[in-house]
């Protein structure tokens, strides 16, 4: 059985979770963020979902889409 297929399947849809920015999330950039799941927090590496928008470390963010096992696209949550 392959575990990452089995995790995956457990794993709740990312989408519309709200995060923080860890690392600036930009253009030309990996940024950081970390996302409340599975009863703890956990790290994913982020892109804007926006290619020109630029989210500052302690940013509040949307995901809007994941791609397994670590990697989100994310946008600001709230307007600024």
């Amino acid at each position: 059985m392959d575990l990452a297929m089995d995790e995956a399947s457990d794993d709740p849809s990312m989408v519309g979770m709200l995060g923080r920015v860890t690392g600036t999330v930009g253009p030309g950039l990996v940024g950081e963020v970390i996302v409340r799941i599975r009863g703890g927090a956990e790290h994913f590496l982020a892109h804007p979902a926006s290619p020109k928008e630029r989210i500052e470390v302690g940013t509040v963010v949307t995901v809007v889409e994941h791609l397994p096992p670590r990697t989100v696209y994310v946008t600001a949550a709230y307007g600024g």
